[in-house]
């Protein structure tokens, strides 16, 4: 196993990889921006019309369900099959899988039809697609049955995918293995979008290691939490804090990254 973000970060810089994100309405500014501050490229395609030929120009596709739609999950379809049959990295980010029927069957959908990499989410919606006890409030998660740790491995060895659950401690397993990532700041909590930019980060990470995604899945969410506690430093709300994120990312130092990052093995 091969733990760098410093490594990783240096190597999509160069590359600027072009990462595909069909994702929701609320956030698809901040996630566009987001990825262009870490240093790899957006497109937000999402009409079903164009969606398999730009998933065979990118690097990683990236999944959201945050506002749903029926032609929505039919793009989604579209571009996870295409970018499965060419075999490149697929995050899922299950917003609000829990909440409503049609969230949690549309996840699973994606799931069963999509050869996803990495599931990204919270963990009351983690816990409702492996069938364990989670109470989801509109899009945030309120409690679950399963400790997060054994919850990431639950999912991974479950679902057939490396499981990122986020939190105050996030836990990526890939069902045999486990990582912790205790980097980041409570003033993500209190920003929409921070979930849905990890995920995003997710798939540029993959880009540049797409043959480790647990260690990838990791790395992308200690960088994004080294930059979030840079952002918080002379932060005065949220409000600052959002905008203070997006420098943070494009700040963060190859060099000294690997040193702050806190991912250890469980």
């Amino acid at each position: 196993m091969t733990v760098s973000p410093g490594t990783t970060l240096r190597e999509l810089r160069e590359r600027k990889p072009l990462v595909h994100q069909i994702t929701n309405y609320v956030v698809m500014n901040e996630t566009a921006n987001a990825t262009l501050a870490l240093g790899a490229l957006p497109v937000m395609a999402h009409a079903r019309e164009e969606v398999e030929e730009m998933a065979g120009l990118a690097s990683a596709l990236v999944l959201n369900i945050g506002t749903l739609s029926e032609h929505w999950i039919e793009a989604m379809l579209i571009a996870g099959r295409a970018a499965s049959a060419r075999g490149i990295p697929v995050v899922l980010d299950p917003v609000g899988a829990g909440a409503t029927k049609y969230r949690t069957e549309t996840a699973r959908r994606i799931l069963d039809e999509v050869d996803v990499t990495v599931l990204r989410g919270n963990q009351g919606e983690i816990a409702t697609l492996v069938g364990a006890q989670a109470e989801v409030r509109g899009v945030e998660s309120m409690s679950i049955g399963l400790e997060p740790a054994a919850l990431a491995r639950e999912a991974a060895r479950g679902l057939g995918v490396v499981a990122s659950v986020t939190g105050p401690i996030d836990n990526v397993s890939d069902g045999q293995r486990s990582l912790s990532v205790a980097n980041g700041h409570p003033l993500l909590a209190m920003v929409t979008g921070t979930g849905c930019t990890s995920s995003a980060l997710t798939g540029c990470f993959l880009t540049a290691k797409p043959e480790e995604p647990l260690e990838a899945a990791a790395e992308a969410l200690a960088a994004l939490g080294v930059a979030a506690e840079d952002a918080a430093d002379g932060a005065e709300g949220p409000g600052t804090f959002h905008a203070r994120l997006y420098d943070g990312l494009a700040a963060l130092d190859p060099d000294t990254l690997d040193g702050r990052a806190r991912i250890s093995e469980q």
